[in-house]
């Protein structure tokens, strides 16, 4: 029986927001409520982990956890149902409606779902919508026998399963046609899955015409093309490598090897990098330079009443330095517009720090970094780093960048070719610091020296606007008073 609108809207359903910037899904790292439990409007329910960052999702209405969509290590796509709350529990038992009910004039999955009609972002809700509203979708009609075939093309056209067609009685032929094979969908069209789910089976190298769709109006899931890559993987794994992310946790293989899915922030980095280092032309130029000063100098701003309880160390100085010699020559601080064809000179230099994290490598930017005086930059550095090591950092904080420093020196590397961030012009790598011989004053001395190396948008930087910029880096860090007559 099909649940009355008064029933229908006592379940409210709430899906996966719309993470932005791209992204079409998320994992769910932890929920903290369970069926039962009591939530309040703005209560946080879960957290969920896109390929930027661990983001908490708050639940838009007050109620009774009805039911868990999905376990923790699962990845959903953005506009799938996570959770429903029962907001009216003091009305009694009551079931909640079929996901495959036929639709009522009642308010539509969406409105049910987001207060006012506004749609879930991963920060609070959107703007209010136009006085524009969507129509109700209606049922459509039962075609005749004869008309299947085109009525299944044309449901398929409209994004949605065909009517099943009135059954009219046939002679039984003498020889009635071989069956489909286990699990084969209907030829009468395309199978229906979303795109992130036809890309998956993809990679995973599954026909999705031989998956039985279990989603509602007939649609591939994801998990059904996890299920139906599981066997085929196993039969091959003696002959050759079976594909990644076939399931949602690390997966042991035979031989010695450990399998693990490719998700979340490695994937995203994976993908930026590819992206970057195949599209724009790097220049990689290096330079050895004397920081004796620079390393007295940090000891001394440790004991600075301005700079107390700010953390101090080589990498703000190196950071200072990126900054006072990207004022000295400003074009460096542009972007390419492949699709206008042009190059955008920015006025403010978003400075990325390139940090490593349990999830993997992120890249948060302070904004308008150039304005910042060395406290400022120090007190928001300590913040980026922290942030980023707790898997807080917003999407908002890793978008935006113009240039990046990225400090390879902590783990004992003398320097390395660091590759762009996807969208900048260039990135400044930071080597180790190690006491070594150096004709300093005409004699030999110990003195502290590292390697830097700036990697850089050749369409956008020539070899002499690069060397200049790398030069001045070292300046400023062999004579750390340049800070000041320079900056």
């Amino acid at each position: 029986m099909t649940a009355s609108p008064a029933r229908a809207q006592r379940f409210r359903e709430f899906k996966m927001p719309d993470v932005g910037e791209g992204l079409t899904e998320a994992e769910i790292l932890k929920w903290y409520v369970q069926p039962g439990d009591t939530v309040a409007d703005g209560q946080v329910v879960c957290e969920v982990e896109t390929a930027k960052a661990a983001v908490e999702l708050p639940i838009p209405y007050d109620g009774v956890v009805h039911e868990l969509n999905f376990g923790e290590g699962v990845t959903v796509d953005v506009g799938t149902v996570i959770i429903s709350v029962d907001t009216d529990p003091g009305a009694g038992p009551a079931a909640a409606p079929a996901a495959d009910a036929p639709q009522q004039p009642a308010p539509s999955a969406e409105e049910d779902a987001e207060p006012q009609g506004r749609q879930a972002v991963l920060v609070g809700y959107g703007a209010a919508p136009s006085s524009t509203k969507r129509r109700a979708r209606k049922q459509p009609a039962v075609p005749a026998q004869p008309e299947a075939a085109g009525a299944a093309l044309q449901a398929e056209l409209n994004g949605r399963a065909a009517p099943a067609p009135a059954v009219t009685p046939v002679p039984v032929p003498a020889a009635p046609p071989a069956a489909p094979a286990a699990g084969a969908v209907s030829t009468a069209g395309r199978p229906l899955a979303k795109p992130p789910v036809r890309k998956l089976a993809k990679d995973l190298g599954i026909d999705l015409a031989t998956i039985a769709p279990t989603g509602p109006d007939g649609i591939i899931t994801r998990e059904d093309v996890h299920a139906a890559a599981a066997p085929a993987a196993a039969a091959s794994a003696a002959a050759a490598p079976a594909p990644v992310a076939v399931a949602p946790a690390a997966v042991p293989a035979g031989g010695g090897e450990r399998r693990v899915p490719v998700k979340g922030v490695r994937k995203a980095t994976a993908q930026a990098m590819v992206a970057s280092a195949f599209t724009a032309p790097h220049v990689t130029e290096f330079i050895t330079v004397d920081v004796t000063r620079t390393m007295k100098l940090v000891q001394e701003l440790k004991q600075d009443p301005d700079m107390a309880g700010l953390r101090v160390n080589p990498l703000l100085l190196v950071a200072k330095a990126f900054l006072v010699a990207l004022r000295r020559h400003p074009e460096v601080n542009a972007a390419w517009d492949e699709v206008n064809q042009e190059i955008v000179y920015k006025d403010d230099v978003n400075l990325g720090i390139a940090a490593a994290t349990p999830r993997g490598l992120i890249v948060p930017n302070i904004k308008d970094a150039g304005s910042k005086t060395l406290p400022e930059l120090a007190a928001e550095l300590g913040d980026l780093v922290a942030t980023a090591r707790d898997g807080k950092t917003s999407p908002a904080a890793m978008s935006g960048g113009t240039v990046t420093v990225t400090n390879v020196g902590v783990f004992g590397v003398d320097t390395g070719t660091p590759i762009l961030n996807p969208g900048e012009s260039a990135i400044l790598a930071f080597g180790a610091v190690k006491l070594q011989p150096w004709v300093h004053k005409g004699k030999v001395k110990a003195r502290q020296v590292t390697t830097l190396a700036l990697s850089f948008d050749h369409r956008l930087i020539d070899g002499e606007l690069g060397s200049k910029l790398l030069a001045d880096v070292a300046a400023v860090l062999e004579r750390p008073k340049r800070l000041i007559t320079w900056g």
